[in-house]
């Protein structure tokens, strides 16, 4: 018998031998999480490719980290209410994908990268990334970059990074707020690699293991991994094309719940592309007071507008919170955002940084600055984009799948379209195998709904989005035909 001394487990002689995966396995979900993570997961027959697919969906998305153990058979079985028989099969139709390898005495395990894709969707030429939601760099960057490198002699003379930010950009951005009527002070901002990176800092510093946040459902996906990460525990209010933002149940979750923060895209959100009106701000302002909860304002896509002025910015008159990037408006590539906020919340953020990173690069930031003078154009040419992008996707839609609902937005990057059947999952699997990526509506729900809706970035060029949307109108019968029916109706989900 082999001594528990023994140094080298199953796992490990597994993971030296494939050179796609690390030494050690990260993590291990439960069956009940895992099932509410699968949301309405039946949406073809077989029932087990179905389930198999909607796993390779968390996978594709990177809901499911590489090297994560999955439930035993027997228990998500249990969990999901469905045989052993269909968990089994679903778990060999992904060993042979290449998404799971199941190894003795550690179950299935996901791999870091499938040993094939899905339907034979290797890296196709003329493929159509329409996961990120970001346009290409601005036609101005280039050399407002050569500009910063000319200028390399002085930045390289400081120390290359800096944890509030180079005062020259915070000055920048404090300007920039206090024209737009928030007066603000260049101590108020610390300038962050990204977006993201603010949401996270702001986490951490704000929020303890156990506590409520807020979050809008749908919502930017990122945003709530970031908050979870931090130990919170999610709650949604619903954000709809037609109706906004659900005031209702705003006020029941503040009330109820006592949060201690929430986090809100009110500037054309990131799926819906719907806007606050002042009457859903002063609600959110107002249950925030009373229940001493913060308001995290994410205004990345906030000056993002196509046929509509500019707005004011939301919770002007508020004491908020505000993340702001540089990422939709001038390029993905540069990983320049920030955070305004107050005095206090800035020292503790700063205090809080170098336990995750020791600040932002020099060079970054010296574009940055730049970039603040020339925003009037940079907006102006991103709005024709945006608007060219939005057309043809429209277009493509009603003529290619009229049954679909299609959304009116005036601003943002993407359509939140709704299907005519709970089929997303299936519809982004069969789309990936023609060699155009998306991602499910399920990616954007705080609780794994939302397999009717579909987010469609216009970020593209239009000739994109129109093979796009052949390929979408091609796959749909087929998706369809293969969902399971019960009285002349596709299930949206079966239990």
């Amino acid at each position: 018998m082999q001594s528990c001394s023994n140094p080298i487990s199953q796992l490990d002689i597994y993971y030296q031998s494939n050179s796609d995966t690390v030494a050690t396995m990260d993590s291990r979900i439960g069956a009940r999480t895992f099932a509410g993570m699968l949301g309405g997961w039946r949406t073809r027959e077989p029932a087990y490719e179905a389930l198999a697919d909607s796993i390779r969906i968390l996978c594709l998305d990177n809901r499911i980290a590489a090297h994560t153990a999955l439930p035993a058979e027997r228990e998500l079985a249990a969990a999901l209410s469905v045989s052993r028989t269909t968990v089994a099969a679903a778990y060999r139709s992904l060993r042979d994908t290449g998404h799971i390898a199941s190894l003795r005495g550690s179950g299935s395990v996901t791999t870091a990268r499938p040993s094939r894709d899905i339907g034979g969707a290797a890296a196709t030429t003329g493929a159509i990334d329409l996961q990120q939601a970001s346009p290409a760099a601005w036609p101005g960057l280039a050399g407002i970059i050569a500009e910063a490198a000319a200028d390399a002699a002085r930045i390289v003379a400081r120390s290359g990074y800096d944890i509030r930010g180079a005062i020259e950009l915070r000055e920048a951005i404090a300007d920039r707020y206090s024209a737009r009527g928030i007066p603000t002070d260049p101590s108020q901002i610390v300038v962050t690699t990204g977006a993201q990176a603010a949401i996270h800092l702001l986490s951490t510093v704000l929020v303890g293991r156990g506590d409520r946040v807020v979050i809008e459902r749908p919502t930017y996906p990122h945003a709530a991994e970031a908050i979870r990460a931090a130990g919170a525990r999610l709650v949604a209010v619903p954000v709809t094309i037609g109706g906004g933002w659900d005031l209702d149940r705003a006020a029941q979750v503040f009330t109820r719940t006592q949060p201690r923060m929430a986090y809100l895209m009110p500037r054309f959100q990131n799926p819906t592309g719907r806007s606050m009106t002042d009457e859903e701000e002063a609600a959110f302002a107002h249950a925030a007071r009373a229940s001493r909860a913060t308001l995290v304002i994410d205004e990345t896509t906030a000056d993002l507008t196509i046929d509509v002025p500019a707005a004011s910015p939301a919770f002007g008159h508020d004491a908020v919170v505000r993340v702001g990037s540089l990422g939709k408006i001038v390029w993905g590539g540069l990983r320049i955002g920030w955070i305004r906020a107050d005095g206090e919340l800035v020292q503790r953020i700063v205090a809080a940084r170098p336990a995750r990173e020791l600040g932002t690069p020099d060079f970054e930031q010296a574009v940055a600055a730049r970039l603040f003078s020339h925003l009037p154009e940079i907006l102006t040419q991103r709005s024709l984009l945006l608007r060219s992008g939005r057309d043809a996707l429209v277009d493509a839609l009603t003529r290619r799948l009229p049954e679909w609902k299609i959304p009116q937005v005036h601003g943002g990057v993407a359509l939140w379209v709704e299907l005519d059947a709970p089929l997303s999952t299936g519809l982004v699997l069969a789309a990936r195998a023609h060699g155009v990526s998306l991602s499910s509506g399920s990616r954007f729900g705080v609780d794994g709904t939302h397999d009717r809706h579909l987010r469609l970035p216009f970020t593209a060029p239009p000739e994109e989005l129109r093979r796009a949307v052949d390929t979408l109108a091609d796959a749909w019968p087929s998706v369809r035909a293969a969902a399971p029916v019960h009285g002349g109706e596709i299930l949206d989900a079966v239990v």
